[in-house]
């Protein structure tokens, strides 16, 4: 009896590396098809909820592999959840592909804009959402092939930068039923380790006053600017009254348009963030006292907008696990003679930075970091109800930062495409594990109940308002 058991034991490990090996070889063969898709957005920035062609896109190629589309959810015309198979598991991959303003770039290692001032993929995010659709139709293909039975969706999802979408798309509840969700992000490096994230309240404060001329009646004046300033001010001070790990920074979005003229409208645009959400609540309540305060000492009127609101990332260490596992097997970028001429260019300009163009093709450590670092992301509010892993890979030069110049340059090229494939290549194998082996979904499930803690019950930190579909305009 043992075995036979150890012979279905290595058979099933044998069919299921080949079953591996046959997905891996038909993505690398859809190479050029999906960096089309991947130049065409590229090609095409379009910022958050204005994604109309890029969505479009993405949709029409999940369509013509087979899925089911539904498109405009959560009331956002370019969000959408595209659906193959029946039953559970059901297990969902994210995409995103919203540009940034202001970082035009044409795909060379020197600054060169294409159009001056105009957007950009300075996140990779024309990468992003086509390696999650690859990844889908690819597990949607073995699924046909082996008659696996369960469900995949790729959830598309807009307006990361800033704009929230995956919040409103979770607030909707289109991922209730969802055992396990996958994502990645383009990046200098390639891991997947269980990572964290601040959670974040981004808001607009409005300043209304009285114009007059600014030398000849200021008395009559009351000036719009000084309550931004007085506001300001005070979230300065605020600084040395928060716990060590906050985050604050604004802007000043409108001040004025004449220094003659007393300003009648000024906004500022602020950011609080920390690796706890329920932190950030109660530091957002003393700003938006602040502002409060602000608008009584210079007499004028205030009022605010939450533009967007998320949770920190929550890690599962379940998950990411065979993420990582995955990313092994598929491997980093290596560059040819071409690409690596690029990259030492583009290395050249980094100052203080000890990078080589090998570095792309190594894989980082599994790490599990409790608490987040650096930048905030509106996955955060899926992986609060559905265990969620993310992987990054190497779709930018080593040592490039994102939303810069270098990462629209890079991700125009081969070497993003390279990245883009490990990414799609690596969700794919993860989603075939999961489906292959429902009990880690259900283990990942015991780790997200265990770190959300006794009584949690979702609550979107942007309330109940829709979402902000001209916050770009």
């Amino acid at each position: 009896m043992k075995k036979v058991s150890l012979t279905f034991t290595f058979l099933f490990s044998f069919f299921g590396l080949m079953a591996q090996e046959e997905v891996i070889q038909k993505l690398e063969s859809s190479k050029d098809f999906y960096a089309n898709i991947a130049q065409q957005i590229w090609s095409n920035p379009e910022l958050g909820y204005l994604e109309t062609e890029s969505s479009a896109l993405l949709q029409k190629t999940l369509a013509d592999a087979g899925f089911t589309v539904k498109t405009g959810v959560a009331e956002i015309p370019t969000a959408f959840v595209a659906e193959f198979g029946s039953g559970m598991p059901v297990i969902g991959i994210m995409a995103e592909f919203d540009a940034l303003p202001g970082v035009s770039q044409d795909a060379v290692p020197f600054p060169k804009p294409l159009v001056e001032g105009g957007a950009g993929h300075a996140c990779g995010h024309h990468l992003f959402g086509t390696a999650s659709v690859a990844a889908g139709i690819a597990v949607k293909e073995w699924m046909e092939t082996n008659g696996i039975e369960g469900t995949i969706r790729v959830f598309g999802t807009p307006a990361e930068e800033g704009g929230g979408g995956k919040v409103y798309m979770a607030r909707a509840g289109l991922v209730d039923d969802v055992d396990a969700m996958l994502h990645w992000h383009p990046s200098s490096r390639n891991n997947a380790g269980a990572n964290s994230s601040l959670a974040n309240i981004s808001t607009k404060f409005r300043f209304y006053g009285v114009a007059s001329h600014a030398a000849a009646a200021p008395e009559r004046g009351k000036s719009a600017l000084d309550g931004v300033e007085a506001m300001n001010f005070m979230v300065n001070l605020m600084r040395e009254h928060v716990p060590q790990e906050t985050r604050m920074h604004y802007v000043i979005t409108r001040g004025g348009e004449a220094p003659n003229v007393v300003p009648a409208f000024a906004e500022s645009y602020h950011y609080v963030r920390h690796p706890d959400a329920e932190v950030v609540k109660e530091i957002f309540q003393k700003m938006v006292a602040a502002a409060e305060g602000a608008a009584q000492g210079t007499q004028t009127r205030m009022e605010f907008e939450i533009i967007n609101g998320v949770y920190n990332l929550m890690p599962n260490e379940t998950l990411a696990r065979v993420m990582h596992k995955n990313l092994e097997t598929v491997g980093g970028v290596k560059y040819d003679p071409e690409e690596l001429k690029f990259a030492e260019e583009m290395i050249e300009g980094f100052e203080g930075i000890d990078v080589s163009p090998a570095d792309a093709e190594k894989i980082d450590p599994f790490m599990v970091r409790e608490k987040g670092t650096g930048g905030s992301t509106d996955v955060g509010d899926i992986s609060w109800l559905v265990p969620t892993a993310g992987l990054g890979t190497a779709t930018w030069v080593p040592g490039t930062s994102a939303h810069t110049w270098q990462a629209v340059a890079a991700g125009g090229t081969s070497i993003g495409i390279k990245g883009m494939m490990v990414a799609a290549k690596t969700l794919a194998l993860t989603a075939m594990d999961v489906f292959k082996n429902p009990e880690i979904a259900d283990k990942a499930k015991e780790e997200l109940t265990k770190r959300q803690g006794e009584g949690f019950d979702y609550e979107a930190l942007v309330g109940d308002r829709k979402a902000p579909l001209d916050y770009r305009k």
